[in-house]
């Protein structure tokens, strides 16, 4: 019997495309079901890898983003050096993240070209843009052979909650399982153009808590005014049902929070990306970015976006200064596609209690 390979990841920074790595993990063992796989990555991602059942371990990166520090990644190196692991693979494509897997002598590297990583990077890869035009499929395509043709069907992240953690959630944050969630994520760590504005945010968050509904409010400290101000220009009657869960929420707090919500309606972030690996009905307001790149990898999503001139930008920050991509899209829009969307599920509810 050969011994199941042991693979370790160079894990992304940013939380929406650790969340998409998942798809290279399941993809991964898929072709190998005894292969172990483990993660090096930010400690912040912890809660997240634990939600992924392909993973057998997450490892602390002590090395922060962007910063070289040689002596503390030799130090990593040397810890990993004893796991005798047969391949590294690695998602980010810049020289540091390079380093740790040359340094820890793992005989098989493999990653895209990026920054000059000839001879770091041994099972190089040149990235052909038209061929994988997602990053999931940048990521999936590392777990095969070069050239070889991707799955027809990537497999979609699906992250596993801690349905055990809920009932104690709701106690501690004052939440009440009374009425259906809809969940808002009204930030955007990458910028303020990927923001859809706050008074449309209530617009929508008053449709809903007018059907009798709650609106818990998500997303990070940073995020907090945001949230705060959304629930500010709601009718005073109506905040009562309204929560303000952003910064008060630790990681694994949200991602099991937002796996009971019964809709989420975000900007293309990465609580964007863990609902729909949640297999959360979502609607994503896209303004400066497009789901031509990074999408929702779900079928229970609809995308709202409007064509503008100057779009999409890709930038943090609208150079024009006019934010048009997301001031001139109505809450009317998100609003109808939240209720198609329901009511499509709705219906295929009650089509399958008949058949």
């Amino acid at each position: 019997m050969t011994e199941a390979r042991k693979i370790l990841i160079i894990g992304p920074s940013w939380l929406g495309d650790m969340v998409m790595a998942q798809s290279l993990f399941i993809l991964l063992k898929q072709q190998s079901p005894d292969c172990q796989i483990d993660v090096l990555a930010p400690a912040w991602s912890r809660p997240l890898l634990a939600r992924m059942p392909q993973v057998n371990r997450a490892i602390d990166m002590p090395v922060g983003h962007g910063s070289l520090m040689w002596s503390v990644r030799r130090q990593v190196a040397r810890e990993l050096k004893a796991e005798g692991y047969d391949q590294a693979i690695l998602l980010p494509n810049s020289l540091k993240s390079a380093l740790i897997p040359m340094f820890a002598g793992i005989p098989l590297r493999t990653g895209w070209k990026g920054e000059f990583r000839y001879g770091l990077v041994n099972d190089i890869r040149l990235l052909d843009e038209t061929r994988y035009p997602l990053m999931v499929q940048r990521f999936d395509a590392l777990a095969l052979p070069p050239g070889a043709p991707l799955p027809e069907k990537l497999p979609i992240p699906d992250l596993h909650a801690d349905s055990a953690r809920v009932p104690g959630l709701r106690q501690q944050f004052g939440l009440t399982d009374e009425r259906p969630v809809l969940a808002l994520c009204p930030g955007a760590e990458f910028g303020p153009a990927k923001r859809w504005p706050e008074k449309y945010y209530a617009e929508v968050a008053a449709h809903r808590l007018s059907l009798g509904w709650q609106v818990w409010l998500m997303g990070s400290e940073k995020d907090k005014a945001v949230a705060g101000a959304i629930i500010e220009t709601l009718p005073e009657h109506l905040r009562q049902q309204c929560h303000n869960l952003a910064g008060v929420t630790k990681l694994e707090d949200a991602i099991d929070l937002l796996s009971v919500c019964g809709a989420v309606v975000s900007n293309d972030s990465g609580l964007m990306h863990i609902s729909a690996a949640l297999n959360r009905p979502l609607v994503v307001v896209y303004g400066s970015t497009s789901p031509g790149f990074t999408p929702p990898l779900n079928e229970r999503v609809a995308i709202v976006s409007i064509p503008v001139d100057c779009g999409p930008c890709f930038k943090r920050e609208c150079p024009l200064g006019h934010m048009k991509c997301l001031n001139d899209l109505p809450p009317q829009r998100v609003i109808t596609a939240l209720e198609k969307l329901l009511s499509s599920e709705s219906l295929d509810a009650d089509k399958g209690r008949l058949s």
